[in-house]
């Protein structure tokens, strides 16, 4: 089970959540736990994702403090008790 934290900007795509509770096997890839979040927030997935699974170059995923990308990415495998984190990136001038 892993806690999936979003900002205010996505809460609104979770029924208003800030943390969504997805049960997962332990070790399972960071895609396979974004697939059960999909099923439980359709509308959030859209955001994260794009057409081929991959995420959005704005969106910024953490597990435990570490940015995913620099781990491996959508293959991460994230622990029973794993903390994840996303952040879409801010741009503006």
């Amino acid at each position: 089970m892993s806690n999936v934290e979003l900002p205010n900007a996505l809460r609104q795509y979770a029924d208003g959540r800030h943390t969504v509770v997805i049960e997962h096997a332990d070790h399972a890839s960071l895609a396979a736990v974004l697939d059960l979040l999909a099923a439980e927030c359709p509308a959030l997935d859209f955001r994260l994702r794009d057409e081929q699974g991959r995420l959005r170059r704005y969106v910024n995923v953490y597990l435990d403090g570490e940015d995913v990308r620099r781990l491996a990415d959508l293959d991460t495998p994230v622990p029973a008790a794993g903390e994840i984190l996303i952040l879409p990136s801010v741009a503006g001038g």
